[in-house]
Parts: C-alpha cells; structure tokens; sequence
C-alpha cells in the first residue's frame, strides 16, 4: 500500500530531535525522503541542552529504518547562505523537493524585564528570519516542480497571547503572518502554505529550565497560570501528535487548504 507522501521529498529543519525528528520519521514512514536540516551546535540564548551532531546522525539512522533516504545538513538556519547550499546539495541528490517544514525554533521564557537585547535578537533570528530562510531556500524548488506544500511551525503562543514570552510570542504571530503572505503570492505556483499552532509539546525545549521560569513568572502574578491551561485533559502533549498534523499538510489530503492556522492544541487557544 503506497504512503500517503509516497515519491514525495520533504525538507526539515531543526530535525536533530524533538519536533522536527518526529516529523522527518513519520514523513518517511508514509514514503517521503528527507533533507534533515540543525545547527547541530550550540543554541543562542538557551538554557537547555543544545543539539548535537550524533542527534542529527540518529534522526538519519531512524529515518533509514524506514527504508527511505535521508541527506544530512549541518547548517544555521540563520546563515541563508549555508543553509541554501545545503538544501541545494540535498534536493539534488535526491532529485527534487515537494515539501518544506519549516520547524527550527528556540523559547527562552523570563518576565518580560528580564528579557535582555541578546534574548530578543536570538529569538528573532531563529524563529523569524530563520523561518523566512528556510522558505526562500526550498520554495525556488517546489515552484520548478511544479507545486507543493510549505509546513510553518508556529505555536498557540502565535494565535493566543501567553505570558513570560515576550520574543516567542512576536516571533510565532510573525510566523502566521508570514505563512499567510507566503501563501498568496505562491498560489499561482500550485503551492500551499500554512502555520501549525501546537500547545506545549514534551521536547527538550518544555524541560525543568522552561518550568523553572513559569514558576518565577506565576509566583509574581499568579492570575496569568490559566493561560496555559489546555481545554482537553492532557497537560502536554507528543512531538508525534504534531507529526499527523504536519503529515496531512504535507499530503494530497490538504491540496485545497492553504493560508490557514491548524492548532493541534488541546484546546489551549479556546481556554
């Protein structure tokens, strides 16, 4: 039985773990091949851990398993140069590109005086003008081929306000924004785009130093704790449960949808 992206390649960035190794394993799982894109290197700003270079070789390994093909990019999202190259070497190796996930992203909550000039420029940098790169080195490729799907990973913190994250929450309303003006100007080229708005997903990102933060954050206004609060009774969820979405973006069953918001979100955004 064919995949539901069989003969489908797909790009991915932020693919060492969490989110984004999710979502180049269940691709490839429903018959993709996969240009798996991270900085492999230290992290701006973070305060969790960083990913690494063997992470990135598992996300291959799992994908391989799979029994389709992945290349392997080490490249800075922020760097449109090296990140071109790189997406450049991929779909020729593997013969085209039909899909673009767009998922690199770093949070670094704090109350919103403590956010220092360096927390803001990284998280820009990353979310933003990474995001931006990632499409304007893939969508050249979907436009020669014809057509294709171009997956924004943004959050509910792009549709819903949520505190302690001043630079998150611009850089994932900016995020929207741009799949929608991506979207319009890329319609003639039989290419769809769209934003995914998950709630809190159990990656590395939502770790004791993320908790660590809300908690300080709460103990000052302790009125604002309901506004992370899922709708459904689930307190987090999986990088997998983002992955189904992502796949039906990434599939022919999504062919007429393109400049909306999907939010796998618990119900967070309702709440």
């Amino acid at each position: 039985m064919a995949g539901r992206v069989a003969s489908k390649i797909a790009l991915i960035t932020g693919a060492a773990r969490g989110q984004g190794r999710a979502d180049a394993v269940r691709l490839a799982q429903e018959g993709a091949d996969v240009i798996v894109v991270d900085t492999a290197a230290t992290l701006p700003s973070v305060t969790y851990a960083s990913p690494t270079l063997a992470d990135l070789d598992e996300t291959v390994s799992l994908v391989e398993k799979t029994g389709r093909r992945a290349v392997r990019v080490q490249a800075d999202v922020r760097d449109l140069a090296a990140l071109r190259a790189g997406v450049d070497a991929g779909v020729a190796e593997l013969g085209g590109l039909d899909i673009v996930v767009a998922n690199a992203g770093i949070c670094v909550p704090a109350p919103w005086d403590d956010v220092t000039e360096e927390i803001f420029d990284d998280t820009i940098g990353v979310n933003v003008r990474g995001v931006w790169n990632t499409v304007m080195a893939g969508a050249p490729h979907l436009v020669e081929r014809g057509g294709g799907s171009i997956i924004l990973i943004s959050s509910a913190a792009g549709m819903k306000v949520q505190p302690f994250l001043v630079p998150y929450t611009t850089s994932k309303w900016a995020v929207r924004g741009m799949a929608k003006a991506f979207a319009t100007e890329l319609a003639r080229h039989n290419i769809r785009v769209n934003s995914v708005h998950p709630t809190g997903v159990n990656t590395g990102m939502t770790g004791e130093g993320l908790q660590a933060a809300f908690a300080k954050g709460f103990e000052r206004d302790p009125k604002l704790a309901g506004m992370l609060t899922n709708l459904l009774p689930v307190v987090i969820t999986e990088p997998e449960d983002v992955a189904d979405t992502v796949l039906f973006l990434a599939s022919d069953e999504s062919k007429y949808v393109t400049a909306h918001e999907l939010a796998p979100d618990a119900g967070v955004t309702e709440f």
